[in-house]
C-alpha cells in the first residue's frame, strides 16, 4: 500500500492533450497535507503515516484536537510521562485539522512530523490512481432507480403498477409463508456510501494550485472530501 493524500472534488471539465485528443476530466484539489504522526513497527506494530487536511479554527477545536497537533498544550498526563522519562512523540506544530486520515505503508518511509505533503511530491511519476469518496445521498428510492430494474409492462390494459419491483416472496423455494430471501433487492436508502473508483488515469498536475486532473468521474458532489492514492490495480 502506498501513501495517499486528502483533497476536495472541484468539478468536471474537458482538456486537450498534445495530440489534440479530448479527455473528460475531474479536477481535484489535493493537499497540502501536514504529517501529524508517523507509525512504525517498533512502537505501533505497523507502518503508516497520519495526515491532516484543511485548517480548523482553534476556537472551534476541542482541547484534544489542539493537543494532537501542538506541543505547547500542557496537561497532567504529559507532565507525568515526561517526569517518568517516557519519550513523547513529536507534534506537527500546526493548526488543528478538519479531516485526519491514516495511510498504511508496505514499508517504512522517510517522513518527518510537521512536513507538508503536496500533490506534485506524491504523484509526480504516478500514471493511475484510486479515488475514494462518499457518493451522493438520494434518500429512499424505488427498485428502478436503486437497482436499475426495467419495471413492469406499461401497455394498454396493464394495471398501473409500472414501477413495481415485481414478485417479492418465494413460495417455490419451500420457505413456509413465502417471506423474501435474504439479500432481495428492494426499495430503500440509496447513495451516501463509501465508493472507490480504481485505476483512473492522471492527465495533468497543476503544481502551483495543487490540482490534479483525473480522466473519468469521481464519487461525491462538488466540494466533497476525497482521498487519492496510487492505484494497486496494476503495476
Amino acid at each position: 500500500m502506498a501513501l495517499g493524500l486528502l483533497g476536495l472534488k472541484v468539478g468536471m471539465t474537458q482538456v486537450y492533450d498534445e495530440a489534440g485528443k479530448i479527455a473528460p476530466v475531474t479536477v481535484l484539489q489535493v493537499g497540502p497535507c501536514p504529517v501529524l504522526q508517523v507509525r512504525n513497527q517498533e512502537r505501533d506494530g505497523y507502518d503508516a503515516v497520519q495526515i491532516g487536511f484543511l485548517d480548523k479554527a482553534r476556537r472551534k477545536a476541542s482541547r484534544a484536537e489542539r493537543g494532537h497537533v501542538s506541543a505547547a498544550l500542557e496537561s497532567r498526563r504529559r507532565q507525568a510521562r515526561a517526569k517518568a522519562g517516557v519519550q513523547l512523540p513529536p507534534k506537527a506544530d500546526c493548526e488543528p485539522q478538519r479531516h485526519i486520515r491514516e495511510f498504511r505503508l508496505d514499508q517504512p518511509g522517510d517522513f518527518q512530523v510537521g512536513a507538508l505533503l503536496k500533490a506534485a511530491d506524491v504523484f509526480k511519476d504516478v500514471a493511475s490512481v484510486d479515488v475514494t469518496g462518499t457518493s451522493k445521498g438520494r434518500g429512499t428510492t424505488g427498485a428502478m432507480k436503486r437497482h436499475n430494474f426495467h419495471g413492469l409492462g406499461a401497455s394498454h390494459g396493464v394495471k398501473k403498477h409500472h414501477r413495481s419491483p415485481g414478485s417479492v416472496g418465494s413460495h417455490a423455494s419451500n420457505r413456509g409463508s413465502g417471506r423474501p430471501k435474504r439479500g432481495k433487492r428492494m426499495a430503500g436508502r440509496y447513495g451516501a456510501e463509501r465508493v472507490t473508483i480504481r485505476n483512473l488515469r492522471v492527465v495533468r498536475i497543476d503544481i502551483e494550485n495543487n490540482l490534479i486532473l483525473i480522466e473519468g468521474a469521481v464519487p461525491g458532489p462538488n466540494g466533497g472530501l476525497i482521498s487519492i492514492r496510487p492505484t494497486n490495480k496494476k503495476k
